[in-house]
């Protein structure tokens, strides 16, 4: 059986240096906390406040480094929460999003495009893609075991580049449905 691990991303923010320094100051630069699974990608020292037409999130995590474009990415139950109707989409794919404003200790920006709920997908290597028999954008099922909730994901997108580091994401709304907890692993399904 080819496994996968499947880790919970929890809603985060992605900022331009633009708009990092128009929210913390010029000049400010992140510093990593943690890196992610992913290489190059880490936990930053920035937590700033989303702001939607219904309802306020403190605390929200940036996760470095800089990136061309800004964007959030919440779950389904937040976007409820916060009072907006942001697509589903791959991390990147902003164009027609929902807009959300972010506080920071020094400014504040309000993205007219940019909130996401973000496509479940599965970060490969091309050497990943090859011993699994998959190919970039390619569409899967993920079966995810657990003692009271295992299901099956399907719509997966494969995301294939040298630069990943084997890992399936998926938002916190999904990882209730599958009661998921800790390490987990999840089986491919073409």
């Amino acid at each position: 059986m080819k496994t996968i691990l499947v880790e919970t991303s929890a809603r985060h923010i992605h900022l331009t240096q633009k708009d990092l320094e128009i929210l913390c100051g010029q000049g400010f630069q992140m510093q990593a906390v943690r890196p992610l699974s992913q290489p190059g990608q880490y936990v930053s020292n920035v937590r700033l406040t989303l702001v939607g037409p219904k309802r306020t999130f403190e605390n929200v995590v940036v996760l470095g480094p800089v990136r061309p474009a800004s964007q959030v990415e919440v779950s389904a139950t937040e976007a409820r929460m916060l009072g907006i109707n942001p697509p589903i989409r791959e991390s990147g794919d902003i164009q027609g999003s929902s807009p959300i404003t972010i506080i920071g200790p020094k400014g504040q920006i309000i993205l007219p495009i940019g909130c996401i709920i973000a496509k479940r997908h599965i970060h490969m290597t091309p050497e990943d893609a090859i011993y699994f028999q998959v190919k970039d954008k390619q569409i899967v099922s993920v079966k995810l075991a657990s003692p009271s909730r295992s299901l099956i994901f399907g719509d997966v997108v494969i995301r294939v580049r040298k630069d990943f580091s084997l890992a399936m994401h998926i938002d916190t709304d999904e990882a209730n449905a599958a009661g998921l907890s800790g390490d987990t692993q999840g089986e491919l399904i073409k």
